[in-house]
């Protein structure tokens, strides 16, 4: 069993429902300066991006500066970077064919630093490297071949392990990643965007030895943490690192090689992740940036946990399918006593299995079955038992609207789901029952579009969906301030 992904983790703002013991919350709910509405209740397609029925399937959307940028592939230069201005602006758009022709430069780890993105992409000269672009074509260029020649610098997305990992983490507005030079092996190193601001930090594994640095992800502005690997005394090891940008990086977690570390979820100053002991099994640890406070807080049997999210000070997860009380809600908030069951959603030994968590205003809400009869549905919680409840069945009459891809956007949650008569298409919530409506359909009668990965980018939400007669495409709903609608009508 591989890792599952850390979702997307996405703050919202005012609270309701059962209060919630966080006190940070307050501050949480103070920070949203001004309230946003969708302006209509159907979605744009922004572009055929590849004519025809076959579709583009965008991925790998991000929020870039007052653009969105994502990977697609329009049938004639294979998958690449591409941009949208979404309902209005200049349009949507290649940015480069970086690979010419129809093999795709194989695009990844799209990460926004200031009001540029870098990326990994192999452009069939110089490997597997580190590119950087502003939105033009003139303005995305290889930012250094970091190992001379066709040989990868950067180390490719492995499609049974680690094609999903984070490889890039922006950190006091530099760039951090793992390269190899072909001296070094694959360690530590920082980019400004510039040939002479892109260098070696830190040779882990000195030598040509690889410690390959991976799943990077930055905790505040305090520090950024990762997974590297290292020759022990007696066997390889893996450690858990935290550095602050400089020569020094602190292993805070110490272990042997068939160790796997993975899912890291930054809460406030804290990480957490999971590890896996080469049991096919995960443990719950959490660090406040030493080893003395580094721990583990619980073993779970069966699947590994997921779907991670802050709530608070707290993380919510979904666990322990090995369980007597089987896959239901759990959270902690460090320490091993805290660590527990919210609730036995579905009574006994069968499992609700929550799943796309989205944390939305104080609340989290996720998908779950009850057993009830009422089938696959929308539920909320704020971290308690009492807190958590079926929030409303968007399938009347014991079908299951299947609630997917939930998120959370400026106090907003879109998601997918059916209501039983139409498939899973577009749907939106402010956090209140009479709030939560479907949009208009995109596919025809029961087919589903299925949209997927809702990003906010400018004035839109965008995600990609099926219509049924494109294929997958980019999609845009408008979604601004409040009173910025304009000629639009606020749904």
């Amino acid at each position: 069993m591989k890792p599952h992904l850390p979702l997307l983790m996405l703050l919202g703002a005012a609270g309701c429902g059962t209060e919630v013991e966080d006190a940070d919350f307050t501050s949480q709910e103070s920070a949203l300066s001004q309230k946003w509405e969708l302006c209509g209740k159907e979605a744009v397609r922004l572009a055929d991006i590849h004519p025809g029925p076959v579709g583009s399937n965008p991925a790998d959307l991000i929020h870039g500066d007052r653009v969105l940028f994502f990977t697609a592939d329009d049938g004639t230069h294979g998958r690449e970077l591409w941009r949208s201005s979404g309902t209005e602006g200049s349009g949507t758009s290649l940015v480069k064919d970086i690979y010419p022709g129809l093999a795709g430069s194989e695009i990844s780890n799209l990460t926004r630093v200031g009001n540029r993105v870098f990326f990994a992409a192999d452009d069939g000269v110089h490997g597997y490297e580190l590119w950087v672009t502003d939105g033009t074509s003139a303005g995305t260029y290889l930012v250094k071949d970091i190992y001379p020649g066709p040989e990868d610098g950067i180390r490719r997305p492995d499609p049974f392990y680690w094609i999903n990992d984070p490889m890039l983490v922006e950190f006091g507005g530099v760039l951090y990643f793992g390269a190899n030079d072909g001296v070094h092996g694959y360690e530590l190193w920082r980019s400004d965007g510039t040939d002479a601001g892109t260098y070696l930090v830190e040779d882990i594994e000195p030598g040509p030895a690889n410690s390959f640095p991976r799943r990077l992800v930055r905790v505040g502005n305090e520090a950024f943490y990762f997974v590297a690997s290292k020759r022990g005394p007696w066997s390889d090891e893996i450690h858990l690192w935290r550095s602050t940008g400089v020569p020094g990086a602190i292993p805070v977690l110490s272990l042997v090689g068939d160790n796997v570390i993975f899912d890291l979820l930054a809460v406030k100053s804290r990480l957490y992740f999971l590890v896996d002991n080469d049991e096919g099994e995960a443990s719950l640890w959490k660090t406040d940036g030493a080893a003395s406070n580094t721990h583990e807080l619980r073993y779970f049997y069966g699947e590994y946990p997921h779907d991670l999210v802050a709530l608070g000070s707290r993380v919510v997860f979904s666990a322990g399918a090995g369980e007597p009380e089987g896959e239901e809600l759990w959270s902690s908030n460090g320490s091993t006593s805290s660590t527990k069951l919210v609730k036995d959603i579905w009574p006994g030994p069968m499992s609700s299995s929550p799943s796309s968590l989205a944390v939305l205003k104080s609340r989290v809400f996720f998908a779950a079955n009850d057993g009830s009869g009422e089938g696959r549905e929308l539920w909320v919680s704020n971290g308690t038992g009492s807190g958590t409840r079926l929030f409303k069945a968007l399938a009347p009459g014991g079908g299951s609207s299947d609630p997917e891809a939930l998120a959370s956007i400026e106090g907003t949650l879109f998601f997918s789901a059916s209501d039983g008569v139409h498939g899973h298409e577009p749907w939106v919530s402010d956090g209140t029952r009479s709030g939560t409506k479907a949009l208009r359909g995109l596919a025809h009668g029961s087919a589903s579009s299925s949209p997927r990965d809702f990003v906010r980018s400018g004035w839109d939400v965008f995600f990609s969906a099926d219509d049924g007669k494109t294929g997958r495409e980019l999609w845009a709903l408008p979604f601004r301030p409040k009173g910025e609608c304009k000629q639009h009508h606020a749904y």
